[in-house]
Formats: C-alpha cells, sequence, structure tokens
C-alpha cells in the first residue's frame, strides 16, 4: 500500500479546482439521479440542490475564519449523506479506493515476505517460496531494522507504515539491513520488487481417504480459478465428500460466488437473482456447466462473519438440498453495490438491487434507512439474546417461510439459517489468551521453535508430526517466561483454561513454519492441527450421512 503523505492546506489551489470540481459533480448528479431514480426527482431539483451546495462550499472557502481544505469538506459532506441511505452504499476517496480495490485483487507489488509485528519490530516470518526475498537471502526469523537507509523500529512502526515502505512498483529495489539470530552485525540485502500473488483459499486438504476440506476466506479475482484447482486435487486423491468452509468469508465478487455454486449444482436450475427498483438491475443466474462436483455429499459450514457472496453459495446449494448447512446463522448482506468510479480516483458504490436465493428468500437482514449505528449492533443483539450459543433463540418469521426443492421449510429475513445448528465454543478462550495474542507470544515462540529444530523436525515429516508431536510442559514454560517478558501478566485459572488451546496453536504454527512452503498460499498444516479443537468442524464430520442423504433426495428437517 503506497505512502499517502497529509495534503497541507492550500485555499489557492481549491479555488482553482472548485468550478471543476462543482461541473464534475453538476454532470455526476444529473446522471445518477436520471439513471438511478428513474426520474423522480426532475433536473431542476438537481440543479437547484447543486446550487445550493456550491453556494454554501464557496463562502466558507471566501470568507470562513479559519484556513479549511474544501477537499475534506466534500468527502465529509458525501459521508454524511450517504448515511441516510441504506448500511452499505459508501463512499471511499482516492486513496481508501485504492485500498479497498486491493483487497480482491490477485496480488501485489512487493518484497514477498509474511512478518510479525511485536514491539516496535518488524521480524520475518517466512519468505514467500518463490519470491524475491527468499532470492535475495532474507530468512525466516530476520529482523528488520533498516529499510532504504532509514530506522524501521519505534513506536510510528504499523502495517500501513510497513506497507508503504515495502510494497511499491514493481522492479524497484528496497534495501533491507536485518539482525539475524546468531550475528551481532546487520546484514544487508537489496531486493528488488516483483508481483506477489495473494489467494483466497486458505486450505485444500483431505481429512481422511474419502472427505476433503476446503477453505475460502473471501471471493476475489482468483477465488474461483483457486477452487477448480483445489476440487481437482481432492478428486485426484479419491474425495466422494466435501466439507467447504467458509466461516468468516465476508464475501466479494458475486461472479465468483455463482460459479463456484454452478460446480455443485446440475441442469440449468436457478442459482441466484436480484431485483432492484425497476428491471435495469434485474438478473437471474442460473446453472449452466457440467460441474466437477454434482454427486456426492457436501456439507458447509457458516457462521455470523459469512456474508454476502458467502450466503450465495450456501443460499443456492441449501434450496436445491445440495448441501447440509451446519454452524450458525450467516451476517445477512443481501444488498448489491455498483462501483462507480468517480473522475478524482474516487469511488461510490451504490446499492441497485437486492439478492434472493433459488426460493425466494432475500439474504438482506432487517435495517432502517438513516440508521447504520443500530444495523452494526446487530452482532450485540445476537450474543444477548442467546442466539450465538441456542438454537432454540433463532426467531424465524413464519411469514417468510419458503421450500427448498425437496420440500423442506427456510426462512427469510436475514442471512442464511443452518441445518445443524452448532454453538459458539468459547470455553477455552481467557483474558490471558487474548494477551498472549496481542503480544503475538505465541506466534514468537513458535517461530524461535522452529528455528531451533527444523532439521529434526523435518525428518519426521508432517504425517509423523501430526500424529506424534507434542507441545510439552518444557515448551509451555519457556512461552510462559517469554510472556513474562513482554509485561504479560501471569493468571494461572485463566491460563490453565487456554492451556489446550495454546498447546495445539503452538503446534499449529509449528507445522505452518516447517511445512508451508508457498503452497499456492495453502495453511493446509495449521488448520490440520487446529481442526481438533473446532466444534464445528467435528460436528460436521458427523453430518456427512444426512448430507448423503440429501444427495440422494432423502430429506430430514429440523426447523419444522
Amino acid at each position: 500500500m503506497p505512502e499517502n503523505a497529509k495534503q497541507p492546506i492550500n485555499n489557492n489551489r481549491s479555488v482553482v479546482r472548485l468550478p471543476i470540481f462543482m461541473s464534475v459533480a453538476l454532470v455526476a448528479g444529473i446522471w445518477l439521479g436520471a439513471s438511478f431514480f428513474g426520474g423522480n426527482k426532475n433536473f431542476n431539483d438537481i440543479s437547484q440542490s447543486h446550487l445550493k451546495f456550491k453556494e454554501i462550499l464557496q463562502l466558507i472557502d471566501k470568507n470562513y475564519v479559519d484556513s479549511v481544505n474544501t477537499d475534506d469538506l466534500v468527502d465529509f459532506s458525501i459521508q454524511k449523506m450517504l448515511e441516510k441511505l441504506d448500511p452499505h452504499t459508501s463512499y471511499f476517496n482516492a486513496k481508501d479506493a485504492v485500498a479497498a480495490r486491493s483487497q480482491l485483487e490477485g496480488g501485489y507489488d512487493g518484497i514477498g515476505i509474511e512478518f510479525n509485528l511485536s514491539r516496535d519490530t518488524v521480524q520475518v516470518v517466512t519468505p514467500l517460496s518463490g519470491g524475491p526475498s527468499e532470492a535475495a537471502g532474507v530468512l525466516s526469523g530476520d529482523k528488520l531494522i533498516r529499510v532504504n537507509g532509514e530506522p524501521f523500529t519505534g513506536k510510528k512502526i504499523d502495517n500501513g507504515f510497513i506497507y508503504s515502505k515495502l510494497r511499491g512498483k514493481r522492479g524497484s529495489e528496497v534495501k533491507l539491513e536485518v539482525l539475524r539470530q546468531g550475528t551481532t552485525n546487520l546484514l544487508s540485502f537489496t531486493v528488488k520488487r516483483d508481483r506477489i500473488a495473494t489467494f483466497s483459499i486458505d486450505a485444500t486438504y483431505m481429512i481422511d481417504r474419502e472427505t476433503g476440506y476446503i477453505k475460502v476466506n473471501r471471493f476475489s479475482e482468483t477465488t474461483y480459478d483457486e477452487f477448480k484447482t483445489a476440487i481437482a486435487s481432492l478428486k485426484a486423491q479419491g474425495l466422494k465428500k466435501l466439507m467447504l468452509d467458509l466461516r468468516g468469508n465476508p464475501g466479494g465478487y458475486m461472479d465468483r460466488a455463482y460459479n463456484m455454486a454452478d460446480e455443485f449444482i446440475a441442469g440449468d436450475k436457478l442459482l441466484v437473482y436480484t431485483d432492484g427498483k425497476d428491471n435495469r438491475y434485474d438478473r437471474q443466474t442460473r446453472a449452466q456447466i457440467d460441474g466437477m462436483f454434482e454427486e456426492g455429499a457436501v456439507v458447509v459450514l457458516l457462521d455470523e462473519g459469512s456474508a454476502s457472496a458467502s450466503e450465495i453459495v450456501a443460499g443456492a446449494l441449501q434450496d436445491h438440498d445440495r448441501a447440509l448447512v451446519v454452524g450458525r446463522r450467516s451476517f445477512g448482506k443481501g444488498l448489491v453495490q455498483m462501483p462507480i468510479k468517480l473522475s478524482d480516483g474516487s469511488e461510490l458504490r451504490l446499492t441497485i438491487s437486492r439478492y434472493y436465493t433459488p426460493s425466494g428468500r432475500s439474504i438482506q437482514k432487517p435495517y432502517e434507512m438513516g440508521k447504520g449505528d443500530e444495523y452494526e449492533k446487530d452482532f450485540k443483539k445476537r450474543v444477548s439474546s442467546g442466539e450465538l450459543y441456542s438454537g432454540d433463540s433463532i426467531k424465524y418469521n413464519q411469514k417468510m417461510k419458503f421450500k427448498t426443492d425437496g420440500g423442506r421449510p427456510v426462512f427469510g429475513g436475514g442471512g442464511i439459517s443452518p441445518d445443524v445448528f452448532v454453538a459458539r465454543d468459547t470455553s477455552l478462550m481467557s483474558t490471558y489468551l487474548y494477551q498472549l495474542w496481542g503480544k503475538n507470544t505465541i506466534r514468537e515462540y513458535a517461530l524461535k521453535y522452529t528455528n531451533e529444530n527444523r532439521k529434526k523436525l523435518e525428518k519426521q515429516g508432517f504425517e509423523g508430526f501430526l500424529k506424534n508431536f507434542t507441545v510439552t510442559d518444557a515448551m509451555l514454560a519457556e512461552l510462559l517466561q517469554a510472556a513474562a517478558s513482554q509485561q504479560v501478566k501471569y493468571n494461572e485459572k485463566e491460563y490453565n483454561r487456554s492451556k489446550p488451546y495454546i498447546r495445539s496453536q503452538v503446534k499449529a504454527f509449528v507445522g505452518r513454519y516447517v511445512w508451508q512452503k508457498g503452497q499456492g498460499g495453502l495453511n493446509n498444516e495449521y488448520y490440520q492441527v487446529m481442526s481438533g479443537l473446532d466444534n464445528v468442524y467435528q460436528q460436521a464430520l458427523q453430518q456427512f450421512k444426512r448430507a448423503d442423504d440429501l444427495a440422494r433426495g432423502k430429506f430430514v428437517s429440523e426447523k419444522e
């Protein structure tokens, strides 16, 4: 992410830009009014509103007692205007628009490292396999002390600062000065930036001889291609049953979602449709290809963090009785935004329609126009109502009752509700564990242990490690010492509560640091270790008989 210095106040520049900006705003306003709102506001209304805004902005610019930045005022006024609409219509200034788009792109230009930021110091977790840092000789555990001759430690160091210095134009060079374990002098490396691929599938592996697992973290540019590669890999290993994990997946590109759903659903069945104010943005999307996994049991994992594109996939598979949904009710984001890039590089994401599942369910949860703050409190409401801990606390609106292809009842009104509810498990969580996470203690200890024992660990192979390696009490004692040195106050009761989780996470990170070799972004080792403490995952494994019944046309419901 490139560094963007704060712009100095310059009223002369603003005065020069103001007529240009207002001309663009007038054209955009007329176009938006005519195109999106179907002529409900006539030209004169829009023109009068534009002239009023222009008049006030000019009066402030010329006469206000203090110097002001009119660009900031315009951005603020747009943000406040959009607050009167739905919770998902949004505006990004030019800098934020670039950052927002980059989250769904297939890569970035940089030096290719995974890093930890701890105690104001950047430590290399691993140089990405095949990336420029690995080629230059940077190693796991190296601490970045200086970058291009400037200090790279201290309180000013945060993720934004790090990205601004390490990312940049492909082909440009970065001089790194690092402190390596066992050395006293800084080592220098010149790294030439290159394209660094990013991935949206975190894990793809076989749980047993027939059951595969795929974890998708978002729906980005590359998600569909990654998914097809994952399915092909699992099929080559004997895939007959699939667990598709969409928990915590906030969505992304709609077409990647329905393309993924199409890989499971045969024929020309409806996958999703949208409905707007008029038919300009109404669209039906149907299955149209011979999918890679149209037969075989499928279990989809959802939780309250699964939104938008995740809900499109889950809703289509559930409505066509193609998958059993396990977990908790999804987020409920069913409004469609159209991105509109503005002349100065900023972006408006305007809600133009709603998503509906094949049975007719609206994915969008209820909201009131202009009450975004209340909308954002939905998670707290779910906690207070008990919905995250008891399936009986989910209140189904009988007026929004729909039927799947096989006649099973499903409900609209917000999100996708699971066929099998699994409560949120917080039994191993504690304040002490959160403090360890905040200080990055577990990851740092696992990295240190890995670097000291890598050759011995590699000899046993990951399968042997997964089956036989144990995080000993002596190792945990070393971790506690490291935590104390980081001013994490020891709490025996909380430590004992979280001990099984800490033990598993140390093992998971060690497995990751030893065996993750840039396998297309996959983090299989970590997920395989942690799955033992994942109650949703473990419950899903018990549901494949029922999922297989669905695949064979035998329908049973728990929500009558």
